[in-house]
């Protein structure tokens, strides 16, 4: 499943279908990779293409300039107000000009507020999705528009009300399968913007998990502290157990002790919020650092009053409850002749909501354990490559001088290989269903990751070949191929090694599969690959370098790039940092996992050594004589630990 599509399915179904009333497409804008004004020049920026009706479908706070009609000029674009102060300052960015690749002038229409960070947009610059259907016919003769083989675009649709998006489903599967009749394994699935950021498309989580666990780590924490309230209010109720019986005698009903008991805990919780509040404002900054999200605090938000009003009045229901009607049915003379400690010191119920408090203890500290152990084995797992002490650099300008580069390069102290290949081993980006292969049964596909390599890619990276050869770097490898398992799966083939495959519309030959590698997150299965060897569509080099001369290895490749490069920007990034980005957000879940997990295990402690203390001073005559008939201190705290273990 993929969160991309083919660049005519939204137009089409706009003008097909009448349930559509506009569509929206998003594509990166790779070919845009240096950024000049005057001075300035950033090679950064998140630029995308974005159909004119970006700016009327999502509702974009405009500050500069008309959103209505962005596009009105050839070669237009939007800034984000943070982008377009890095380039302009304070000063109007309407009508100034942005060179990109320094040979394309882009002229600023409009500006607009900074994406919420919780945003899935992200963007910096925002180009016109015209210009770049009407650059790539001039340039390369591809017409976005008749191309249903590259899956590069994300596509909106704004539907009327009550539109049934199963039936919708259909209707664009069959647009697409009037274009393109072989891909009878396309499926497109729609859905509702507000869900896309906990599930996806198919309904398979995506992040509601994430809000569950810590849900019920809440509750789990709600309850504890509730159970160590009511603990502790009824152990400590002997105490004020004459209180009570004075307050029947002289004429009390047990309704009006109850309701003084009540706001009594009502007046605790009070504080308490008060405290929770101030806290909770105090710690925002702490909690967005360690979960990695830029979460505001508006606690005058109508959703946050509902819940935070829910929650204090729960807790105070939960936990007020039955120590105002326990300490209100004290009997008045078996109070005041004490003989109701006993039955209240160790009463069963509190000793079963003890047990209680620390079998959710126990269940949090394993699935601390078992969320860690998950975690450590997606980093620590063999991914079919190796990764290690590997950083790789976009070439730009430099790739149609690799070997001179390479060859340099190989001289350096601490620099073991170099290899280029389009894009990163960790993000093959491209999809196509453009594929053709021996056995093929009629109107049968399969989605690849087709990825343009050097002759020495798979050596680079030690990824094993099961079958067949490597690419030799002779000049009939432009017409061969190496799959990954999953491709051969996918494709039914038995003996692939010799069997005739088609790319696009390169013909060629199988004549290697190597084994399964993760390309991906390892929470997503394992894609069909294809490896062509094409290094002119090489645009990324990877070095090899060794942990004491990484530094070195870094600067001797920082001087060829600057050679070749200029003034462009010099950005590089090992794979194993590449890799941990791809856990980042689990990261950030199982350190707040254990943080909670922790609060919840030192509350639990909290209540029984409340309780603990309380017990040992109920017993304070007991200690006295067995202190006046010889036992030791540590006698005592020993007696005292065995009781609280047995029964707490």
């Amino acid at each position: 499943m993929w969160t991309v599509d083919v660049a005519p399915i939204g137009p089409l179904a706009k003008e097909e279908l009448p349930e559509v009333v506009d569509q929206v497409r998003i594509t990166s804008a790779n070919d845009f990779t240096l950024f000049r004004y005057e001075d300035k020049v950033f090679g950064d920026e998140n630029a995308v293409y974005v159909a004119p009706s970006f700016f009327s479908v999502f509702d974009l706070a405009v500050l500069e300039g008309k959103a209505a009609h962005p596009f009105s000029v050839a070669n237009a674009v939007v800034l984000t107000k943070k982008t377009a102060q890095k380039y302009f300052g304070e000063t109007s960015a309407v009508g100034k000009v942005l060179m990109a690749n320094d040979s394309v002038p882009l002229t600023v229409t409009a500006v607009v507020a900074d994406f919420p960070h919780n945003s899935s947009f992200n963007f910096s610059i925002m180009a016109s999705m015209n210009d770049f259907t009407t650059r790539e016919l001039s340039a390369h003769g591809h017409d976005i528009m008749n191309d249903f083989t590259n899956f590069n675009y994300q596509t909106f649709l704004l539907l009327k009300p009550g539109t049934s998006l199963p039936a919708l489903s259909k209707k664009l599967d069959a647009i697409h399968l009037a274009h393109k009749a072989e891909d009878t394994d396309v499926e497109y699935l729609i859905q509702p913007l507000s869900k896309s950021h906990l599930y996806n498309a198919d309904g398979t989580d995506r992040g509601m998990k994430t809000v569950k666990m810590f849900f019920a780590i809440a509750i789990l924490i709600f309850v504890i502290a509730c159970i160590n309230y009511v603990n502790l209010s009824t152990a400590r109720a002997m105490l004020r157990a004459k209180e009570v019986s004075m307050r029947k005698i002289i004429g009390a009903a047990r309704i009006q002790l109850f309701f003084q008991f009540f706001v009594e805990t009502i007046i605790l919780f009070v504080i308490a919020t008060l405290i929770a509040v101030f806290l909770m404002v105090l710690l925002t900054p702490v909690f967005n650092q360690l979960s990695g999200k830029q979460m505001i605090l508006n606690v005058a938000d109508k959703s946050f009053l509902m819940v935070f009003f829910t929650a204090i009045s729960g807790t105070l229901l939960a936990a007020s409850v039955y120590p105002a009607l326990l300490l209100s049915g004290f009997e008045p003379l078996k109070a005041l002749k004490g003989k109701i400690s006993n039955s209240i010191g160790d009463v069963l119920f509190r000793k079963i909501l003890v047990v209680v408090q620390f079998v959710f203890s126990v269940v949090l500290i394993a699935s601390t354990i078992f969320v860690a152990r998950q975690l450590r084995y997606m980093q620590n797992k063999d991914l079919g490559y190796d990764k290690e002490q590997v950083f790789g650099m976009g070439m730009r300008d430099m790739k149609v001088h690799y070997e001179a580069v390479k060859a340099e390069l190989l001289k350096q102290p601490g620099i073991e290989n170099v290899t280029r290949s389009m894009g990163n081993i960790m993000w093959l980006g491209n999809i196509t269903g453009s594929n053709d292969w021996d056995g093929k049964e009629p109107n049968a596909t399969f989605i690849t990751y087709p990825v343009a390599v050097d002759q020495n890619f798979l050596s680079f990276y030690k990824m094993k070949l099961i079958q067949g050869e490597d690419f030799t770097g002779m000049p009939n490898d432009s017409t061969h191929f190496i799959l990954n398992e999953a491709a051969v799966r996918e494709s039914g083939m038995q003996d692939p090694i010799g069997k005739r495959y088609k790319l696009w519309d390169i013909e060629g030959t199988i004549i290697g599969v190597v084994k399964d590698f993760h390309f991906a997150s390892m929470k997503e299965k394992i894609h069909p690959a294809v490896f062509y060897y094409a290094p002119n569509k090489a645009n990324v080099m990877h070095i090899r370098t060794t942990s004491q001369q990484a530094s070195q290895a870094i600067s001797a490749v920082e001087n060829q790039f600057k050679k070749y490069n200029g003034e462009y920007p010099f950005n590089y990034a090992f794979q194993d940092d590449i890799y941990k980005c791809l856990y980042e957000s689990e990261l950030h879940e199982v350190a707040l996992f254990n943080y909670f997990s922790g609060i919840a295990i030192f509350i639990s402690c909290l209540g029984l050594l409340g309780l603990t203390v309380f017990t040992a001073q109920s017993r304070t005559k007991e200690i006295g004589i067995r202190k006046v008939l010889g036992s030791s201190t540590w006698g005592i705290v020993r007696l005292m630990a065995l009781i609280s273990c047995v029964w707490y």
